[in-house]
């Protein structure tokens, strides 16, 4: 974002932590400034995704319980001396840059990592599926979808259209996915809503993978920096062929 106040005073306003007099001096500021009101959609739409996640869980009364015991006072701890102490701080350093060394040179794209995101993918795909959810651009002209992302999103992606295909392009919105702001482009096939998730990679090109989970089809695929997942009830063989008219 180019303005100034994006970083200073955006967020504050967004949480309601300005005073009255401040907050209606950036509501007029919105009045003439794009990048604010983009900044301020890309929040609204990632609060709105974390509401419909239902993260929250109560704790159990058992774990309420050890950790009412773990606050109470207890017995005074002997001193340790500074050696012991700088000795106990080196050990714990080597272990966390060793842990990071295993974690870079083991490659982000483990089963497990694959498994977590398609799981998100498809919850994801789930929240769509409330009424009025899954597109808040709905159009099947691409230009005008590629217009409404323009500003929202810091990197660039294909916006098109597969009507002549059987996929009619049905619009599009701001999601959320690994706790990053990613687009996702509607598309349809036959009584099917398609997702197609996507969001910046930075690593090479690769051949798609595709996967299942609680009866939805999924394929994931790189190219030209951009990472892409398709996510349907649809056929797999559907979500393959629209893959394949990505990547012409």
């Amino acid at each position: 974002m180019n303005c100034d106040l994006t970083c200073s005073t955006l967020h504050g306003y967004f949480d309601s932590e300005l005073s009255a007099a401040r907050a209606a001096e950036f509501k007029r500021h919105l009045k003439h400034c794009t990048d604010c009101v983009a900044e301020l959609d890309a929040c609204d739409a990632v609060r709105d995704s974390l509401r419909r996640s239902y993260l929250y869980e109560h704790a159990p009364d058992l774990l309420r319980q050890r950790i009412r015991a773990d606050l109470r006072p207890k017995a005074r701890i002997p001193t340790v001396s500074r050696l012991q102490l700088w000795h106990w701080l080196a050990t714990a350093a080597f272990l966390l840059v060793a842990l990071v060394g295993w974690r870079i040179s083991s490659g982000p794209r483990g089963d497990d990592y694959q498994a977590e995101v398609a799981a998100e993918i498809v919850d994801a795909h789930l929240r769509s599926l409330q009424p009025g959810y899954m597109t808040v651009i709905a159009s099947n002209d691409e230009h005008a979808v590629k217009a409404w992302f323009d500003g929202k999103l810091k990197f660039a992606f294909p916006v098109r259209g597969f009507t002549n295909d059987g996929f009619p392009l049905q619009g599009g919105r701001l999601d959320a996915v690994e706790g990053r702001l990613v687009a996702a482009l509607v598309y349809s096939r036959h009584e099917h809503l398609v997702n197609v998730f996507l969001w910046p990679s930075r690593e090479q090109d690769t051949s798609p993978r595709a996967g299942s989970r609680l009866g939805y089809q999924w394929i994931d695929w790189r190219k030209g920096g951009v990472e892409f997942c398709a996510v349907s009830d649809a056929p797999t063989f559907d979500l393959q062929q629209l893959q394949r008219l990505f990547t012409k």
